[in-house]
């Protein structure tokens, strides 16, 4: 394989000139440039990208933040940060954090050691002080899950009117008896469904009881199925579920079938995300849709502007209803 030097003497030139070329700097001559060119042609000479980026400071890597990979609310994300990313001549190393702090660390010594560009966080749990501490001089997005503290901008949907817009849907089907299924409060996007889910019972003069309230420590199947084992417990047991992600949902779900509760005859139940599983259940499962792959195009673009010293404001994606037969 032909190297730098054998360019430079069949070109004639020096390999700092080779050098300029490859750059793309504007100081060499355009008779220079095409001999130059003209020979990386003949000797099919590839230059070193490593080399290029180590001398240019940057790596051409985004490493994109995610809490456990067998979530698939990821996926579609994920897919939309690798095609922009690649138009963009970028590549992604994916993270699983496990919302562990030494984990985190480990990721984020990677862009402190200039081995990656910027990061896309999507770990509800992520140590935020440490992220703040880092976007001071380094390229930092939030994506999907994120905190208001700080000035890391963000990209996700407005989580509060999605969790009315699925409580109020279940209240027009005449339910009363509305039990939440719900994440961990330290959370923000756990509050904010849990206000609308609220909003949405006082707007109908619809009391709002504590028993309902089911929390989870994780978004699972069993985490769902668990919690509707305890709501089915209850003397006065709802007749509709809003639970605040697919998983829990298709958890609930399996639970009430083998309990022979007829969905949504007997319990209507309501999932979050939009995830591929939420089509394929019996029933299908009513839900929110999030833009997923919109989410992940939107969060990798503003993450290379970023990195290019733009300008980047927060930015709020529409969501969607999508009503299906378990409602």
């Amino acid at each position: 394989m032909a190297n730098i030097n054998e360019v430079a003497k069949l070109a004639g030139v020096s390999v700092a000139t080779v050098s300029r070329v490859l750059n793309g700097q504007d100081v060499v001559t355009p008779k220079t440039r095409l001999k130059v060119e003209d020979a990386i042609k003949k000797l099919n000479y590839e230059p070193s990208m490593l080399g290029r980026n180590l001398r240019n400071s940057e790596s051409r890597v985004l490493l994109v933040l995610i809490p456990s990979i067998s979530n698939p609310f990821y996926f579609e994300i994920i897919k939309g940060i690798e095609a922009t990313a690649l138009d963009y001549n970028y590549n992604i190393l994916l993270c699983e954090t496990d919302s562990n702090p030494e984990r985190e660390n480990i990721y984020f010594d990677l862009v402190r050691k200039k081995m990656a560009d910027g990061i896309i966080s999507m770990d509800p749990a992520v140590n935020i002080d440490t992220l703040k501490s880092l976007s001071e001089k380094h390229s930092i997005i939030q994506c999907s899950e994120y905190s208001t503290e700080g000035n890391i901008p963000y990209v996700t949907i407005d989580n509060e009117d999605a969790a009315y817009r699925a409580v109020k849907h279940l209240i027009k089907l005449d339910h009363q008896k509305i039990a939440l299924f719900n994440s961990n409060e330290k959370y923000l996007y756990a509050r904010q469904r849990k206000e609308g889910y609220i909003k949405a019972l006082k707007e109908f003069n619809l009391p709002v009881k504590e028993e309902y309230m089911i929390y989870t420590d994780q978004l699972g199947f069993d985490n769902g199925s668990q919690a509707t084992k305890k709501i089915m417990n209850l003397k006065d047991r709802p007749t509709a579920i809003f639970a605040v992600s697919d998983l829990l949902a298709i958890g609930a779900l399996k639970e009430l079938n083998s309990a022979g509760v007829n969905v949504p005859d007997e319990m209507a139940l309501i999932g979050f995300d939009n995830i591929d599983f939420s089509n394929m259940t019996h029933p299908t499962l009513t839900t929110i849709a999030q833009p997923m792959y919109q989410m992940g195009t939107v969060a990798a673009s503003m993450l290379i502007n970023k990195i290019n010293g733009k300008h980047v404001e927060n930015t709020v994606l529409n969501h969607e209803l999508l009503i299906r037969e378990s409602t």
